[in-house]
C-alpha cells in the first residue's frame, strides 16, 4: 500500500501534461473555438478518460498560459489567439507547425529585424573577448553541425541568445531568455528550408570577425543579412513545414 502511494504522485504530472496538451491541440485545431464554452468538467474527464482533478488541473495552466479564461457559476471560455502567451516555450509546442497559419513565423522575424541589427552594432563596441569567443564557438559548432538540423539550430540559436547579451543592454539580455523559444522555432524553420547553409555560416563567421575588430557598421550589417536570408528561407519553408524530429 505505502509503494502505490509513493507511485502515484510521479505518475500524475505526466497524466496532466497530456491531458493538458490534448485540449491545448483541440483548442488550436479549432475543436474547441474562440469564445465558446468548453464542456464541464466532469463531461471533459470522460472525453479524456481521467478524473475531474486533473481536468481542473489542466484548465488552470491552460488559464495560465491564456488559452482559456474560467468564470464562476458560468464555465471555462476558450480565449482567442490573439491572448496566447506566443512566447512561452510550451505554447509554441502546441502550436507545432499551425505556427505558419497563424502568421507568428512572420511576427517572429519582424521583431528581430527590430532588435538584432541593433544589438549586433552595440556588441561591436561593449561584448568582452569571452564573449566574442563565446560566438565564434557557437559559429564554429554550427559549422560542425552542418547536415544535422537539430544540432546545427541548437548552435544557431546559441549564437542569437549570446549576441543579444553580448550587446550589454538589459532590455536586449531579458530578451534573448524570453524570445529563445520563438527562435528556435523560426530557425529550425528557415535551415530546415535549405539544402546548404553555406551562406548562413559564411554571414556568422563575419559578424564574429566584425565584433572582433570592433566595426559597428558591419557588424549591424552581418546581421541585417541574416535577417534577409532568415526571410528568403521562410518563404519557402511556408510551403513545406519541417517535420518533427527533422
Amino acid at each position: 500500500m505505502e509503494d502505490k502511494e509513493q507511485v502515484a504522485p510521479a505518475r500524475r504530472p505526466r497524466v496532466k501534461s497530456a491531458i493538458t496538451r490534448a485540449l491545448a491541440v483541440e483548442i488550436c485545431d479549432g475543436v474547441f473555438a474562440a469564445g465558446q464554452l468548453l464542456p464541464r468538467e466532469n463531461d471533459l474527464g470522460q472525453r479524456y478518460g481521467v478524473s475531474r482533478t486533473v481536468i481542473r488541473e489542466a484548465l488552470k495552466v491552460l488559464e495560465s498560459k491564456g488559452f482559456v479564461v474560467g468564470r464562476s457559476r458560468i464555465g471555462t471560455r476558450v480565449c482567442a489567439r490573439g491572448d496566447w502567451k506566443i512566447l512561452d516555450p510550451q505554447v509554441l509546442d502546441w502550436i507545432g507547425e499551425r505556427i505558419f497559419d497563424a502568421d507568428l513565423i512572420a511576427a517572429i522575424l519582424e521583431a528581430r529585424r527590430a532588435i538584432e541589427p541593433v544589438a549586433a552594432e552595440l556588441a561591436a563596441e561593449r561584448a568582452s573577448v569571452q564573449e566574442i569567443a563565446d560566438l565564434d564557438a557557437a559559429w564554429r559548432r554550427m559549422r560542425d553541425g552542418e547536415g544535422d538540423l537539430l544540432a546545427f539550430t541548437e548552435a544557431d540559436v546559441a549564437f542569437h541568445a549570446g549576441l543579444l547579451k553580448a550587446s550589454h543592454n538589459r532590455i536586449f539580455s531579458e530578451l534573448s531568455g524570453v524570445i529563445e523559444a520563438a527562435l528556435r522555432f523560426s530557425l529550425k524553420a528557415s535551415n530546415a528550408a535549405v539544402a546548404t547553409h553555406e551562406e548562413a555560416l559564411d554571414v556568422h563567421r563575419r559578424l564574429v570577425e566584425a565584433l572582433r575588430l570592433r566595426d559597428g557598421a558591419a557588424a549591424r550589417q552581418c546581421s541585417q543579412t541574416m535577417l534577409d536570408l532568415a526571410e528568403r528561407d521562410l518563404a519557402g519553408a511556408r510551403h513545406r513545414p519541417p517535420q518533427s524530429g527533422a
